[in-house]
């Protein structure tokens, strides 16, 4: 039990010390949870105490998620990687590139040189950006009068891209419309065809886009670290009622959901016991499709939201069907070739094959990648591997 002890020590340190407010960990093993842990307060303005069963909203997580589907459709023959994606989702099939602005601040637009495939869109290559992340964005939404994105009306999916497609790694709204293409090429809403395909096959009860009343019981608040590293909690939630569902970022969960989703693809698709996705599909999504492209920095753009962000710092990157790719070991001791990704308020993951360990952190702290929770999370993430070669040892 040893490791239990480690990582509750650190856990327990960083809530009692006021770093994080609270957070949920798991680690698992394909056949089974070798960890989990609940600590620290729902809400550092009151007393709940935080459980296993806290619901948080998972934000990018919601990517893997959205990919799965995707691939399950393709799979099928409803989707194709390759085909021009403008057949399914008209809005895409004359979209524009932003080449900057002129001498009056008025933007500058050309058509782009090629078509947006799924494979561009899952691997973040297809040219949108957040705003969040890209300050000609900022300035092309003022100007335009469109809505930001995180409102979730359909007019905010009407952007140009930044790049031509196929030409750069950009973190944006591309599995948005990923969210978009499952509609449109399985005839059901995200949340229900999610419903569906994916979360009850894995019994993952407690996810959804729409915060259900037994969840609400359970909600972690979201809060937000000051420039002198102070918290506070802070009123926040993902509109209940949006015109699309974000496929990107728009679902609410627990930790225990997640790792089901994590166990199912160290699994190789398999899970409780049914087959969401074939063993080809889970190598296919686990491979680099962004060829000599890297995975670069994230700079941020509005630092009330989000730092300079950049998981596994310094290593080479590529990017599979929505996750990255480390393509070295890390120093908390995850493989070269693991998957991960993350969510705006400092939820984490990564999925290790070659150790067959998977591990999910769940925290509420806004802006994303916050230097406490990262610490945090790389902890928690090295006593998992130091307990794992300690019994490779024994």
């Amino acid at each position: 039990m040893h490791m239990n002890a480690a990582i509750d020590r650190i856990m327990q340190d960083a809530c009692t010390s006021g770093i994080i407010p609270g957070a949920v960990v798991m680690a698992a093993h394909g056949d089974g949870v070798i960890y989990q842990g609940a600590f620290g307060k729902r809400d550092i303005g009151n007393d709940a105490a935080m459980t296993l069963d806290s619901v948080f909203w998972i934000a990018s997580m919601t990517k893997a998620i959205t990919a799965t589907a995707a691939m399950q459709l393709v799979e099928r023959g409803k989707l194709s990687l390759d085909a021009p994606i403008g057949e399914l989702l008209p809005d895409l099939a004359a979209i524009q590139v932003l080449d900057g602005f002129d001498a009056d601040g008025e933007p500058q637009l050309r058509p782009a040189r090629r078509p947006i495939t799924l494979r561009q869109l899952l691997t973040h290559t297809a040219g949108f950006c957040y705003d969040m992340m890209n300050a000609d964005m900022g300035r092309w939404l003022q100007k335009t009068g469109t809505p930001a994105f995180r409102t979730g009306l359909h007019a905010a999916m009407r952007v140009p891209i930044m790049t031509d497609p196929g030409t750069r790694w950009e973190y944006g709204t591309n599995i948005d419309f990923v969210g978009k293409a499952v509609e449109a090429a399985s005839g059901q809403r995200l949340d229900l065809y999610f419903r569906e395909h994916v979360l009850d096959p894995l019994g993952m009860s407690d996810t959804a886009f729409r915060i259900g009343e037994a969840q609400r019981q359970r909600l972690v608040k979201m809060h937000r670290r000051h420039e002198d590293g102070s918290l506070a909690p802070i009123d926040f939630e993902i509109g209940q009622e949006p015109e699309f569902f974000a496929g990107g970022g728009g679902l609410y969960g627990t930790a225990p959901d997640y790792i089901k989703f994590t166990r199912m693809m160290l699994n190789k698709g398999a899970a409780n016991g049914q087959r969401l996705l074939q063993p080809e599909t889970v190598a296919l999504m686990s491979e680099n499709h962004i060829g000599d492209l890297h995975v670069t920095p994230m700079r941020s753009a509005m630092p009330t939201v989000t730092n300079d962000a950049e998981l596994c710092p310094g290593i080479a990157k590529k990017h599979g069907l929505s996750f990255v790719i480390n393509m070295a070991a890390t120093p908390e001791g995850r493989s070269a070739g693991s998957l991960a990704w993350a969510g705006l308020a400092n939820t984490y993951y990564w999925i290790d094959p070659v150790r067959d360990v998977t591990g999910v952190i769940l925290m509420q702290v806004l802006p994303f990648a916050d230097r406490a929770c990262l610490q945090v999370f790389s902890d928690f993430e090295r006593a998992i591997y130091t307990e794992l070669n300690a019994k490779k040892v024994a």
